[in-house]
């Protein structure tokens, strides 16, 4: 049985059918034409028309049909994104402006659990323990949600929610090989006995992102080249008829050539040519099922990143110390518990406490361990108060080791104003606390003997939390003569105490700078008017207007979305087995904060050619990519150039 979010078909169109009045019952046909029901809103199971903000879902078919490889690019499928990959094997993305190379403003969790870095600010996107094979179905929510997951669920929230053991039995092998050192090696491995049910999935990942000198008449270059292996598993146990109890672990090391010389920057010898990177996790989780709207979940997860680089310049006599080695752990611990209080009336609610941790002398000057505990407690009210009209609110209180108690609330009515049409409200606030590097970094280069060579950066640990109040109004339409879905939505976000950086005789120095306003509108739309052709088409407009103290400290934050940016996906089964599809990605001309550059607009075309058969037995996929068919463009720096690149894979299921 397919699974939607984590529960299954059938659970999900019961949940349907008891929030929506009798004589508007609907058939499971009539459910799986339907919209998309998502839990990353408001942790309650809900049709997206009825979620309290606006949410795209990523799933398997569009997945396959992009015939993207590396998990950020899949978010070139959402309205309102900005994807580039920035160098040292991190990608940037951002989500309505604001954009840097560390993915700061928007929470990323991986079947709940959180890979957001506290300790930069970033997300380690290359090296999850995770293959793109291995994903069920990405919800994006396009727009704060602190009040669901807290601080750092600031301008959007991504939840990937990966296959359960029991949708992937017996074998699968893919390979992959093309140009630009792109290969790859993917077995996975599912079984069960009883009611236990497991997979095991292996992958070897190698990368070359930049196979040209960028610098004419230079013998210098950039280093890009990666080998990354990861192994993951999973295991769902189900003890009784009501409980049932699942564990992962996953594991990526990574051997990677990282570094960047130019002429301009008088310490970049110091950046280290090899990384050693170590991402590991162990998730375990049981939950309870008494019934379709009661049920409760603990989950516990402990994740320790590690990153090994090694440098060092010999000069003035002494040998100068630039390893940017990094350890960085988390351990967390949450209940979380729906019940329907009334036949009009859902809750959802829960409670999380977690630690965090860090160790990097380079990056904080010392050889100590920094480490904060928060907690937070969170709940979600839907009150049906007619059959059309829906209001949701709800809170998160939190208390952060930097910034003390926060509070994060929402308000939102969904009003169906006719069939198949309905009109979302919503106001909210949210929070991103500062990084362990912001409040507390003392970037500092030093001698063997412990003085002082160069200070990059120090701290001034009085940061306060950037903080956001949205308001929105959405519309989801569904056209059902025309097989069509429309999502759109206009917003006005107002941002406060923006945590941005000045540089004071050569010494980069956090700050709380002044204030931004971002306002504009996303739309999505999905159109499948057959089983055969499907196509998906996203657009989005944002303006951003800032206060003066922005303007001193980061006088390109006004330009650091593009102006338009649009996107289309379609595939069309040609039958025999044959599928084609394609891609087209336009974004506006930006710039890239923190490292970037300004960027022109470009248009990227991608292509898919694949073919599906049964030989000896064994479903066998063969594929050809071809990505950015059309002109070579540049991608968060001028240098940065994506040129026309091919690859093909072949996979194997048994």
């Amino acid at each position: 049985m397919e699974t939607c979010a984590g529960l299954r078909v059938g659970n999900a169109l019961l949940l349907c059918q008891l929030a929506l009045p009798a004589e508007a019952a609907l058939s499971e046909m009539d459910y799986l034409d339907s919209l998309p029901v998502v839990l990353s809103a408001s942790r309650l199971s809900q049709p997206v028309n009825e979620a309290p903000a606006a949410v795209t879902v990523i799933d398997q078919d569009m997945i396959r049909a992009s015939g993207f490889r590396d998990i950020p690019d899949l978010l070139r499928l959402v309205p309102g994104f900005s994807v580039a990959y920035t160098r040292n094997n991190t990608w940037g993305v951002g989500y309505h402006g604001v954009v840097d190379a560390f993915s700061r403003r928007f929470q990323v969790l991986v079947d709940g659990r959180s890979i957001y870095s506290a300790a930069f600010g970033a997300v380690q996107w290359q090296e999850l323990p995770l293959s793109v094979d291995d994903i069920e179905r990405i919800e994006v929510v396009r727009g704060p949600n602190a009040a669901t997951f807290g601080a750092n669920a600031f301008l959007a929230v991504i939840n990937i929610i990966t296959k359960e053991a029991v949708q992937v039995p017996g074998t699968f092998a893919s390979v992959q090989y093309g140009e630009h050192g792109m290969s790859g090696l993917s077995v996975r491995h599912g079984g069960g006995t009883g009611d236990l049910n497991y997979r095991l999935t292996l992958s070897a990942q190698n990368r070359d992102r930049f196979d040209n000198d960028p610098f004419a008449g230079s013998p210098l270059r950039l280093f890009e080249e990666t080998r990354t292996y990861l192994l993951n598993g999973r295991a769902d146990y189900r003890v009784s008829a009501s409980d049932e109890v699942s564990a992962q672990f996953g594991l990526a090391v990574g051997d990677w050539q990282a570094g960047y010389l130019h002429p301009s920057e008088p310490f970049a010898p110091l950046e280290p040519r090899q990384q050693d990177v170590n991402n590991a996790y162990v998730q375990f989780k049981f939950r309870r099922v008494l019934s379709v709207d009661e049920e409760w979940s603990l989950q516990f997860y402990h994740s320790r990143h590690e990153n090994d680089a090694p440098s060092s310049l010999d000069g003035f006599g002494l040998t100068i110390i630039g390893d940017q080695d990094a350890m960085q752990t988390r351990t967390s611990l949450e209940l979380q518990a729906n019940t329907r209080l009334a036949p009009t009336l859902r809750m959802a609610w829960g409670a999380e406490l977690r630690r965090e941790t860090v160790k990097s002398p380079l990056y904080f000057d010392t050889d100590d361990t920094l480490q904060g505990v928060q907690g937070r407690v969170n709940a979600n009210l839907e009150w049906r108060i007619r059959p059309n009209l829906l209001l949701q609110g709800g809170a998160m209180l939190e208390h952060h080791y930097y910034s003390g108690f926060d509070v994060s609330p929402r308000i939102a009515m969904n009003y169906d104003f006719a069939p198949g049409h309905t009109l979302r409200l919503n106001v909210s606030q949210a929070y991103r606390t500062p990084t362990f590097l912001e409040q507390d970094g003392q970037y500092i280069y030093r001698h063997t003997d412990g003085s002082s060579f160069f200070v990059f950066a120090l701290t001034p640990n009085d940061l306060r939390s950037e903080r956001i109040r949205s308001h929105e109004i959405g519309y989801v339409g569904h056209y059902r003569p025309w097989q069509l879905q429309v999502d759109a939505k206009l917003f006005h976000d107002k941002v406060d105490d923006h945590i941005g950086s000045t540089t004071v005789a050569g010494v980069i120095q956090p700050q709380n700078s002044g204030g931004l306003a971002l306002r504009g509108g996303d739309l999505q739309v999905t159109w499948q008017p057959t089983q055969a052709f499907r196509l998906t088409a996203q657009y989005a407009r944002v303006f951003i207007s800032t206060s003066p103290g922005i303007d001193l400290v980061d006088s390109q934050v006004k330009r650091s979305v593009p102006r338009e940016s649009s996107s289309m996906l379609a595939r069309y089964d040609l039958g025999h087995g044959w599928t084609a599809s394609a891609g087209v990605y336009h974004s506006g001309r930006m710039y890239w904060l923190n490292g970037g550059e300004s960027t022109p607009a470009f248009t990227r075309v991608d292509a898919r050619l694949a073919r599906r058969w049964v030989w000896l037995g064994r479903e066998v996929e063969a594929a050809v990519v071809g990505q950015n068919l059309g002109d070579d463009y540049s991608e968060f720096r001028q240098e940065n150039i994506f040129s026309r690149r091919v690859y093909g894979s072949l996979g194997f299921s048994w």
